[in-house]
């Protein structure tokens, strides 16, 4: 008995082989290196007087934290934390809501209107976020518009020629709009693959025991598919908080700054004003106030997983 124990012992201690970690190291350090670089390259900018003349001479001088004390006194840069966040939050929960409402949907559906969802979910997803931005400015063109023009069918008449980019409400909402669409299908895709995990047997119970729908969602779906619902949420988080590409592409944060947001704040500070400086500091300050969102949210997730335990 005791020949066979030491054989599975001495297999269980014999060293890996290299040759894995060796197939994988060029990825791991190329990924590493495209990561950590352009983070510590603009951390090490965010401590020094670094200009257009620094920019082409190599040379700059340290300043501890004075680029963060400017960028902390200025109000401008505090009304775009609030815009920020206020862009974040709407479409956060509008994503989560539609996506959760078109999984659910899906779910329901027979074979055939499924694959016609599933699909247009996946060709949406598919779209470049160049080209469905762009397509979102022919839209609400003007003088070429399909919205105003459709608008003004229906007898709106001061639609027409309406210039929705020039105002700031109206462009904050066209910008939502697209977020929302182009961020949708992933987590709709996702969430409808957490719930074809749950068993058809727990609905049913819940069903014979008089639940109606909101309560079946509540107390039997929701439970279970939670983990990939907070992992969903939190990838929304991030990706929300960092739209660059939409709002660059549409109005460059404006009209005005009605449309800026901290990644925008931050290109324009270093690009339009050549302060490569406050524009590192406002990426940094961006990096530290989504980090903490996240934290805030998981340290809450993981105490309301502790007390359903």
């Amino acid at each position: 008995m005791a020949g066979p124990a030491l054989r599975r012992a001495g297999r269980t201690r014999r060293p890996l082989a290299p040759g894995p970690y060796l197939l994988i190291a060029p990825a791991v350090l190329g990924m590493l290196y495209l990561l950590l670089y352009p983070f510590g390259r603009a951390l090490l900018i965010s401590f020094q007087d670094f200009g257009l003349r620094e920019l082409i001479r190599g040379d700059a001088e340290f300043v501890g934290l004075r680029n963060y004390r400017t960028l902390l006194s200025d109000p401008v840069f505090w009304d775009v934390v609030r815009r920020t966040f206020l862009f974040m939050a709407v479409n956060v929960a509008a994503i989560m809501i539609l996506s959760t409402l078109v999984a659910l949907m899906t779910e329901r559906l027979g074979r055939i209107g499924r694959t016609v969802v599933l699909s247009s979910l996946v060709l949406v997803w598919a779209v470049p976020v160049v080209a469905a931005t762009t397509a979102f400015q022919w839209l609400f063109h003007s003088e070429f518009g399909i919205v105003n023009e459709t608008l003004a069918d229906l007898g709106l008449r001061s639609f027409e020629g309406y210039a929705w980019f020039a105002d700031g409400r109206a462009a904050f909402t066209i910008l939502v709009v697209l977020v929302v669409w182009q961020s949708v299908p992933f987590a709709a895709l996702t969430l409808y693959s957490a719930l074809t995990t749950v068993p058809g047997e727990l609905y049913e119970s819940a069903r014979l025991d008089g639940a109606g729908g909101l309560r079946i969602f509540r107390s039997v779906t929701f439970p279970l598919v939670r983990p990939i619902f907070m992992l969903v949420l939190s990838l929304e988080v991030i990706w929300t908080f960092k739209a660059f590409v939409q709002i660059w592409v549409t109005t460059r944060g404006g009209p005005g700054d009605a449309t800026t947001i901290l990644p925008v704040y931050a290109v324009q500070t270093a690009l339009a004003h050549q302060r490569y400086d406050l524009g590192s500091a406002a990426s940094m300050v961006t990096l530290l106030l989504m980090s903490g969102v996240l934290v805030l949210y998981f340290r809450r997730l993981f105490r309301q997983e502790g007390e359903h335990l």
